[in-house]
């Protein structure tokens, strides 16, 4: 096995790791949780660089990788539900679409066929990483910062209302980019 598609394994070992220690009361575990959720999106990038630049891409990575970038994703964003700093409607919706299509490309790509990633679905990608990376130095500030504890009052009021303003635009570009998927790839999908 080739050093990308290994360090697509460790971002899934490192999903699950992720949710462990969100779920752990404490400072502690919550900075951990922000390290690992870190080091799992930089093993995305570099197993994408290695395997272009060293000419190692194989079926394995092309069927392993967008799993691996769900579960990551998906991990935190479920973890985020248990904690009450993500609405459960708006986890439901990012699931179900990124469930359909990651299983509309396997099936196409089962049939060797390929349907590429388009801007609006990395532009989304994206835009989970950065909401992800918010809400975990959000639960990180928010253990080191109790609101009793905190000169500046109840921050945790206005953090969370700008928390699920970002989640609501992490949700609308995600069902719009998995519309746009859906429509340009749709004389593809029906003749799966």
């Amino acid at each position: 096995m080739n050093l990308p598609n290994r360090l697509t394994l460790v971002r899934i070992v490192l999903s699950f790791l992720l949710v462990f220690l969100l779920l752990l009361p404490g400072l502690p575990f919550k900075g951990a949780a922000l390290c690992v959720f870190v080091a799992a999106a930089l093993t995305d990038w570099w197993d994408g660089r290695i395997a272009r630049r060293r000419g190692l891409i194989s079926d394995f990575g092309a069927l392993m990788d967008p799993i691996a970038d769900k579960v990551l994703v998906l991990s935190a964003f479920g973890a985020f539900v248990l904690l009450h700093v993500a609405p459960g409607w708006m986890v439901l919706l990012i699931a179900a679409r990124e469930l359909l299509i990651t299983g509309l490309r396997l099936i196409a790509l089962a049939k060797g066929k390929v349907l590429p990633a388009e801007a609006a679905g990395k532009w989304k990608a994206t835009a989970q990483m950065v909401v992800i990376s918010i809400t975990l130095l959000f639960l990180v500030a928010r253990e080191a910062y109790p609101p009793a504890t905190c000169p500046v009052g109840n921050w945790l009021s206005l953090a969370g209302a700008g928390l699920r303003a970002l989640m609501l635009g992490v949700v609308v570009l995600t069902v719009t980019s998995g519309i746009s998927f859906l429509w340009h790839n749709r004389k593809q999908i029906v003749t799966f």
